[in-house]
């Protein structure tokens, strides 16, 4: 999809302001993208992860949050147990009623949690990140998926055997108290997803839904096409154009081919309902370590 003159002008505006005002922003609102995280990303690129003979297993640094937030000697016991994995686009990763056999931890991209029904059609129930896992109902001893787990934005991720999983909660109390925490949170997030598409306007769950994807990934254009869009949030397309044209004019996003940026990350919380600050929230209070103020991710101190 072509973009008009106007939007041009909007965009070009965004890459040459947009990333100071934003980041501006977001540190006087509690938002901070991860590039704001110096810290973190020192932390991160430093922390690749290596087999027990000192090899290192992954040319990427490991950036999920979760896995960085346990102490360095719990992180170093399970890295052994890490297998990296590359995520494509659309790509099923786990299918309804397949076997439980990994749970992945997403170091980038974006994974959604989606219902299948007989007719073919999904809905997407949650969203997983770098700050969170798959295979949440592992937690609870099932053995196979209620739901398919499908690659959003492309990235990769931690893979770790369901076997080395149930070892690492038996023996490992700080993985134990991380994983159950990360459960509680993960059900606040479905819950109020479920909530909201009972509620609000399409229009508000699109600009949520946008904002969560922004807070899982790593620039303001995200590779989302309006057949996804639709798709994710059940609703026809006509519906799906007409509200992704509201956020345009309102000068908060731009239309591509293949994909949406966010020009103006304020003014679309403000264009959202009330559940993506309350999820976000939410998901603070029962990951203390993990989440801060800033939406910057630190490890915990040695």
């Amino acid at each position: 999809m072509s973009c008009g003159r106007p939007a041009r002008r909007r965009l070009e505006r965004h890459r040459q302001h947009g990333s100071t005002r934003s980041r501006q922003q977001d540190r006087q609102n509690g938002l901070g993208p991860d590039d704001q995280g110096e810290r973190y990303r020192e932390y991160a690129h430093s922390s690749r992860v290596y087999d027990k003979h000192g090899g290192c297993m992954s040319s990427d640094p490991l950036s999920n949050r979760l896995l960085l937030s346990l102490p360095p000697r719990n992180l170093k016991q399970l890295a052994p147990n890490l297998e990296f994995i590359r995520c494509q686009s659309q790509q099923i990763l786990l299918d309804v009623d397949a076997s439980l056999d990994h749970v992945l931890f997403p170091n980038s991209g974006v994974i959604s949690v989606v219902a299948v029904y007989a007719d073919g059609n999904v809905i997407e129930m949650a969203t997983i990140g770098r700050e969170g896992c798959t295979g949440v109902q592992t937690f609870f001893g099932a053995r196979r998926s209620s739901g398919r787990l499908l690659v959003q934005i492309p990235g990769s991720a931690a893979k770790m055997s369901r076997a080395a999983f149930d070892r690492a909660m038996k023996s490992m109390p700080s993985f134990r108290d991380l994983m159950l925490a990360y459960v509680q949170a993960f059900l606040e997030q479905v819950m109020v997803s479920v909530a909201c598409n009972g509620r609000h306007s399409l229009k508000e769950r699109l600009a949520r839904w946008l904002l969560m994807m922004r807070d899982r990934s790593d620039g303001d254009a995200m590779p989302i096409t309006h057949d996804l869009l639709a798709e994710m949030l059940g609703v026809q397309r006509p519906s799906l154009t007409h509200a992704v044209a509201e956020l345009e004019e309102a000068g908060l996003i731009l239309r591509g081919r293949g994909q949406i940026t966010i020009l103006d990350r304020q003014g679309l919380i403000k264009a959202s309902c009330e559940c993506y600050q309350l999820v976000r929230e939410r998901v603070a209070s029962h990951l203390p370590q993990t989440y801060i103020d800033t939406g910057v991710i630190l490890p915990r101190p040695k």
